[in-house]
């Protein structure tokens, strides 16, 4: 849970993919949050290793298969055959492909870390950056406006889906990100907005 009191000081924690540095997007994105009054109060771009990557996303076999799964469907929605695309329809094996390919795309490029702050910030975050799936996102959000990727190309071209940024679901999930990624006892700054904070 985050440790901060004031509504307006919940904290959430994003980071720009490699896509979104790539598009030149890390202006536009800080700016949208920005418009909506939220404080960026930490910041860094950098190039992360494939250790770090590998321990921001979950290890157990349980999500590993669920990644599978959604792999699957979606290429039954389509009506592909995986075994034909993959050589196999081992929600596991499919699973562990799709974590390589995500550990490959986030290791592409630099990435931009952040802590955003404000009122209901993991909530108001996620809806500002739109569904993680670009292809469903309704124009206006961040994904909707600059990004159309979606599964069924991803799992064809054998990479991860290409969303632009990653914001965490839950106050908890924040919590655990911005200690992961800034570390215990980070420093983030404090300042007053101009017609937000006076």
């Amino acid at each position: 849970m985050n440790d901060t009191k004031h509504p307006k000081e919940e904290r959430t924690f994003v980071m720009i993919k490699p896509d979104g540095v790539r598009k030149g997007l890390t202006g536009e994105i800080i700016r949208r949050f920005e418009q909506r009054d939220l404080k960026i109060v930490a910041i860094d771009m950098f190039m992360p290793t494939r250790e770090q990557i590998s321990s921001h996303y979950p290890k157990d076999e349980a999500w590993r298969r669920r990644l599978g799964q959604k792999s699957i469907t979606t290429y039954e929605k389509y009506g592909v055959d995986p075994a034909e695309k993959l050589g196999t329809k081992d929600e596991l094996e499919i699973g562990n492909m799709v974590r390589e390919w995500l550990i490959d795309y986030m290791t592409s490029a630099p990435l931009v870390k952040m802590v955003v702050q404000g009122l209901h910030a993991v909530d108001v975050v996620r809806k500002i950056a739109g569904p993680t799936l670009p292809y469903k996102a309704e124009v206006g959000t961040i994904r909707g406006d600059y990004s159309i990727d979606s599964p069924l190309l991803a799992n064809t071209e054998k990479r991860a889906v290409a969303n632009l940024l990653h914001a965490s679901e839950t106050p908890e999930e924040a919590a655990h990100e911005i200690e992961y990624w800034f570390g215990k006892g980070a420093e983030f700054h404090s300042y007053k907005r101009f017609g937000v904070d006076e």
